[in-house]
């Protein structure tokens, strides 16, 4: 992206100077549907992590995640070892809580179980919107609700399969970055490509 298009286009965040990762987030990740499966254990995991931390520092720490987690191939890390996750407790480039490391192990293998039992874990998570991403029309960020009756019955049902770290707020989060849900604002570049 160059840079004067990060200056010239409003967006909902990612604007100021020195944020140009997180525009180009904003830009061509935030709010876009998302049926691929990788994917969607990744931002699952990240949201996740993202628990009292600002979404800037998760972001930050992607790449870290990525080497960490293989990549978030969710057969490999429903298969690592306690010693493997204890070691990640020393490593920098992720959010070292003990709770969030073990969480990533423990929602692979119920992502796993899901995604058999559905054939896709999109195929699950879609149905929690009829298929289709849910568009809204703000104004701006402050009448954006934390939760929702879907984020609601979405964390539940994600919680009685043996998830954590998925709390409504979470995965309304979560909705919002794989593009079950349109939060653009109406004044946002973004808000009509959908």
């Amino acid at each position: 992206m160059q840079e004067s298009e990060t200056k010239t286009k409003i967006r909902c965040f990612g604007g100021r100077p020195g944020q140009e990762f997180y525009a180009d987030y904003h830009d061509h990740e935030w709010g876009v549907p998302s049926h691929n499966d990788q994917h969607l254990f990744e931002m699952l995991i990240l949201e996740g992590a993202q628990a009292g931390l600002s979404w800037e520092t998760v972001l930050k720490k992607r790449e870290g995640y990525r080497k960490a987690f293989h990549k978030f191939d969710p057969v490999k890390v429903a298969t690592m070892s306690d010693e493997a996750l204890e070691n990640l407790r020393q490593n920098p480039e992720i959010i070292r809580n003990r709770l969030k490391i073990y969480a990533t192990r423990q929602n692979a293998r119920a992502f796993l179980q899901i995604s058999q039992e559905f054939g896709t874990f999109a195929q699950y998570l879609w149905e929690f919107v009829n298929g289709e991403p849910l568009k809204n029309h703000w104004h701006q960020f402050a009448d954006v609700p934390a939760r929702t009756p879907e984020s609601d019955a979405l964390s539940k049902d994600l919680k009685k399969r043996g998830m954590t770290f998925v709390g409504s707020t979470i995965i309304y989060a979560y909705m919002q970055a794989i593009g079950m849900v349109n939060d653009h604002m109406t004044t946002c570049w973004c808000y009509e490509r959908q």
